[in-house]
């Protein structure tokens, strides 16, 4: 049995969401697999055609996640077969027993953001405390590696193992249909699929798109995701004058989503650094390029593990405004795209969840 506890999961979006929820499906093909998370909205219906075995804490979120070790600590105690506990924070890691841990492998996850604390700081104490009662630290790139090493946890303990991404769904006429009038004849077709938050750098995409609009009169941008920046954007996008050419969408199904993303000529996220919070991976650069789709990401974080820069799309400085927009005009110059595209989803075949999850197994067994 695989024991996994977290913080997030489906049907909750999000990428360590969709990472959770990946890795907990796929292990199924390997045991039973016994997930403890938080209740969400709606959870029921996912909970109910899954066949995980799914446990919600329900509750004042203050009170969560003492319930939730209380259970964890019985289950192992009660469970001698578990063969691994998987967590995706050291937080969900830091009330479990430590006489629990010792008796199974247990993995804690690293996405960047959350260990991006001042080396000694009570917090980065507390870190490297938890992080220390676990056998293997998985960090999902090499930048989150190196930060780990910086902020003082064990460098004998950590990993790489990138996310892993579902293979491209058969997609319906239907949406597809959708998604070709939704672009028309315009040209290029761009989009971003992400939450809207500072550091996805979609402020900087907005003033891009003014300024290419001489160059390219068809342009067209969409935007994916919801987020706290959206009331921001929609002022920024009335203030440049580009209702016609930048289009906000949330609540979309996966399909219509997915159509969009395989019908785009760009997935472009040019990510960086907000205070503390960087982009540790970027796995929908990598769901964009299993449609063929390549992207232009931000130097800052670990994009450059998910794109392979000329090659399978373009790595710009997500702070600079002309960066972006340089690497735009190359991505498209003498046709690029379509060379970066081709060469992207054959890169991320080696991202697909069946041979991520066997990166486990060999340390689980």
């Amino acid at each position: 049995m695989f024991l996994i506890v977290t913080r997030n999961f489906p049907p909750e979006l999000g990428g360590i969401q969709s990472l959770m929820g990946g890795l907990s499906e796929n292990l199924l093909n390997h045991g039973p697999v016994k997930v403890f998370t938080y209740e969400f909205p709606n959870c029921d219906s996912y909970d109910n055609k899954s066949s995980i075995k799914i446990e919600r804490i329900k509750g004042i979120k203050i009170f969560r996640k003492f319930r939730k070790a209380n259970l964890v600590n019985g289950f192992i105690n009660e469970n001698p077969n578990i063969r691994a506990l998987i967590v995706d924070h050291w937080k969900s890691l830091e009330l479990i027993k430590t006489e629990n841990l010792k008796k199974i492998k247990t993995f804690c996850l690293l996405h960047s953001k959350e260990i991006n604390h001042e080396l000694g700081s009570s917090t980065n104490r507390r870190i490297i405390k938890s992080t220390n009662n676990a056998n293997f630290i998985i960090s999902n790139s090499n930048y989150t590696k190196e930060l780990a090493i910086r902020v003082g946890l064990d460098s004998s303990k950590i990993k790489i193992i990138f996310p892993g991404i579902e293979k491209p769904h058969n997609l319906n006429n239907l949406d597809i249909i959708k998604a070709e009038k939704f672009f028309g004849d315009s040209f290029p077709k761009i989009i971003t699929v992400s939450r809207l938050d500072k550091r996805k750098g979609h402020d900087k995409i907005l003033m891009l798109i003014k300024n290419l609009k001489p160059k390219f009169p068809k342009i067209k941008y969409v935007s994916v995701g919801s987020g706290k920046e959206e009331d921001n954007l929609l002022h920024l996008r009335k203030e440049l004058g580009l209702e016609n050419e930048v289009s906000f969408l949330k609540n979309i199904d996966y399909n219509f989503k997915a159509s969009l993303v395989a019908k785009s000529n760009l997935f472009l996220m040019p990510s960086r650094i907000e205070k503390k919070s960087v982009e540790g991976f970027g796995i929908s650069f990598l769901e964009a390029a299993s449609y063929g789709v390549a992207s232009i990401g931000g130097k800052d974080g670990g994009a450059s593990d998910a794109i392979v820069d000329k090659k399978t799309g373009l790595i710009c400085d997500g702070n600079d405004l002309n960066s972006i927009y340089k690497s735009v005009i190359n991505f498209f110059e003498n046709k690029n795209y379509l060379n970066y595209g081709k060469n992207a989803k054959e890169f991320s075949e080696k991202f697909h969840w069946d041979k991520v999850v066997k990166n486990y197994l060999k340390l689980i067994n």
